[in-house]
């Protein structure tokens, strides 16, 4: 089964003429996976907007009111939606069942980005299969299938990472955002240009100064921006140590719609830029 955004739908819609329950998710990528775990079953909205940093996106008075009338939130937890975190709590308080994805798996030291880890999503999955049987959508099936596509992709990504020599398997990224990544694929984090599990934090001299050495020191060859990274900064860095600076899609959602697409070209990205000779 693809994991798509197909059958998502922007905030604020609603379904009451299916009758359908609306399941909201916080981001893109998880309303992906969402998507094709309900299928049909269910309406999905999602609230930040595909290609926006969760970190430094802000709710509407409309999101809010989507929070509070859902059936289901899907949220990603851990404060990853820093801007959404109160109304996530206020909408929870008054009822509202709020499912949080960080808490179905072990974190990385309260690091929110599970996502670039399959086999992390797969236990989410998991467990929002139970938490939709409790208000009443049994997609047992589904939620199989998903989950078997996920171990798929997984093997895929293995196999297309398996071309990269140990010495190669270093990142630099702009904030502490692939841990989970690194982790499960075994690679070595030589540290962030932002310094923190969130793109808002600041960037530091100190911290600056010290990635220089640790680049020197491992010879990591590229610099990976994302959203939030400042790119002024990055490029500065990058004169100074004769690396390169390579964006990668850390919270895009592919055109596509599929999530596979985003682990696949993330993993893809990844391996050509730490690939290249010069």
């Amino acid at each position: 089964m693809p994991l798509s955004l197909v059958g998502l739908t922007a905030c604020g819609s609603d379904d009451t003429t299916s009758g359908r329950p609306t399941v909201v998710t916080t981001t893109a990528i998880l309303g992906a996976v969402v998507s094709d775990v309900v299928g049909d079953a269910a309406e999905v909205v999602v609230l930040v907007p595909n290609g926006v940093d969760p970190h430094d996106w802000e709710p509407s008075a409309q999101d809010i009111e989507s929070l509070n009338q859902a059936d289901l939130v899907v949220a990603n937890g851990l404060d990853l939606e820093e801007k959404l975190v109160e109304a996530l709590d206020s909408a929870e308080s008054s009822g509202a069942p709020v499912f949080h994805a960080t808490d179905h798996i072990q974190p990385l030291e309260g690091d929110p980005h599970f996502w670039t880890d399959p086999l992390a999503m797969a236990a989410v999955v998991a467990a929002l299969g139970d938490q939709l049987a409790a208000i009443g959508v049994d997609l047992s099936d589904r939620v199989d299938r998903v989950i078997t596509d996920l171990k798929d992709v997984d093997g895929v990504i293995t196999q297309l990472l398996s071309s990269l020599p140990e010495d190669r398997r270093v990142l630099v990224t702009g904030h502490d955002s692939l841990g989970y990544f690194a982790e499960h694929f075994g690679f070595t984090l030589v540290g962030s240009i932002i310094p923190s599990l969130s793109s808002a934090a600041d960037v530091t001299a100190q911290n600056l100064s010290e990635m220089k050495a640790a680049i020197d020191e491992t010879g990591a060859p590229v610099i990976f921006t994302e959203l939030g990274t400042p790119t002024d900064v990055a490029d500065a860095l990058a004169d100074e140590t004769g690396t390169r600076v390579v964006e990668l899609a850390t919270h895009l959602v592919p055109d596509d719609g599929l999530y596979r697409s985003f682990l696949l070209n993330l993993a893809s990205d990844i391996v050509a830029a730490l690939s290249a000779t010069s």
